[in-house]
Order: structure tokens, then C-alpha cells, then sequence
């Protein structure tokens, strides 16, 4: 069955020109000019992907995709950010509401296309289980807290283990170093943006063969994909 994907952005050619070049690739599409009309169109057709435009005449694009990710039933719909602003900030910020990707305009429609699929494929619907998780040649056991290379266990500090935990239960998705920092560090004051990287860093370093999972994005922070690099 094909996907069905939202497009979402104030101007009409754009969501024409989108609409027919995903449907060429096979998708199913639906359009929606405003961030309210995107919401309820979100709910009544419950698409598998958005691709969202940030600046939108009623509401921001990160508002929308903010309420899509706190709704229970529309959170794990795939966003792409489609939109003229490039600057890093708002990649960053589009990222840590919860965006799969990033797209800016002027586009390739056969790449917006590929980039779909790409979102798509990633096992990322919501939260992995909280039981083992098994990638490959890695084994992470979260209620142990030990984590396995080849059948060999690997000595992770408890840092170094919730780095690993918060990455592979978001898998596919792009972990700000704030939001890193957040999430494993807590209220530790003595803690700079320096320390995500030298932890992950040495993170990568004990995984060997498996260090590949995560990727650096650059200027933005870490990601752990589906396939080793």
C-alpha cells in the first residue's frame, strides 16, 4: 500500500508542483494551506508523513509540528521541514521538536522524494521497546544495563550507557547536543556542550565495530541510524 503524505504550505504552485511529483513516486498526497487546516486534515486522514513548511499565515510550521508530536495517535507521523529558512538555528530547532529531516527551498522534488522513503524506512515508530534491543553486531540489554559487541560485553560507564539508551530508542532522529545534555545530564551544572562530544566520542570508541550506528550531524548533533556506516 502506498503512503500517504500531507503537504503542508501556504502557497498553492508549490503544493501543486510537490503533489504531482510524489505521486509520479507513488505516494498519496493531500494538501493543506494553513498549520490549522494541516492539524485537521493530520487527524482526519492520519497520513504517514508531513512535509511542512515553517512559515505558515496562522500558525509557525514548529507549532504544528510541536502539537503533532504531543498528540498520542499523530506523534510518530514522519515531518519534513520544508521550508526557505536554512540558517542553522532553525534546523536545529525544527530538530529538536522532533523533525526527520530538513529540506530547503529551492529543491530537488526527486530528492524531497527519496528523502521521503528514506524517513519512512527508519524503524522509528515512537519509542523502541523497552526490552532488548539488537542491531547488527550490537546487543543492548537496557534493564541490565550492559550493552554486547559480537557477543563480547562492552564496559560503558552509566554516562556512556544513557548516551547509547537515548540514541537507540530514538533512532533515526536527530539528538541536539542541548537536548543530549538535557536528557542524560540532568541539572549538572559543570557540563558544556564539549562533554557530549569527548563522552560520545569514547562512546564510539569502546562499540568498535559498531561505532559506525552513530552519525554526526554536523552542527546539529548525533544521530543513530538504521545501517552502520
Amino acid at each position: 500500500m502506498s503512503k500517504r503524505v500531507l503537504i503542508v504550505d501556504d502557497e498553492a504552485d508549490l503544493r501543486d508542483l510537490v503533489q504531482y511529483n510524489l505521486e509520479q513516486a507513488g505516494f498519496q498526497t493531500r494538501q493543506a494551506g494553513t498549520g490549522s487546516e494541516a492539524l485537521e486534515a493530520a487527524r482526519a486522514w492520519k497520513p504517514d508523513a508531513v512535509v511542512l513548511d515553517l512559515m505558515l499565515p496562522d500558525l509557525p510550521g514548529t507549532d504544528v509540528c510541536r502539537i503533532l508530536r504531543s498528540d498520542p495517535v499523530l506523534r510518530d507521523v514522519a515531518v519534513i521541514m520544508l521550508t526557505a529558512r536554512g540558517e542553522e538555528v532553525d534546523r536545529v530547532v525544527g530538530f529538536e521538536l522532533g523533525a526527520d529531516d530538513y529540506v530547503t527551498k529551492p529543491f530537488s522534488p526527486r530528492e524531497l522524494a527519496l528523502r521521503l522513503r528514506a524517513v519512512l524506512k527508519r524503524a522509528r515508530r515512537g519509542a523502541v521497546a523497552e526490552e532488548d534491543f539488537r542491531i547488527g553486531d550490537l546487543l543492548v540489554q537496557r534493564e541490565s544495563h550492559r550493552a554486547f559487541v559480537k557477543g563480547k560485553e562492552v564496559a560503558l560507564t552509566a554516562t556512556e550507557f544513557k548516551l547509547l539508551v537515548q540514541l537507540t530508542t530514538t533512532r533515526g532522529r536527530v539528538q541536539t547536543r542541548d537536548f543530549l545534555l538535557d536528557s542524560v545530564w540532568g541539572d549538572e551544572t559543570h557540563v558544556t556542550l564539549r562533554t557530549v562530544d569527548t563522552h560520545m566520542k569514547r562512546l564510539r570508541e569502546k562499540l568498535g565495530s559498531a561505532k559506525g550506528y552513530i552519525e554526526t550531524v554536523r552542527g546539529v548533533g548525533y544521530r543513530f541510524r538504521d545501517v552502520a556506516a
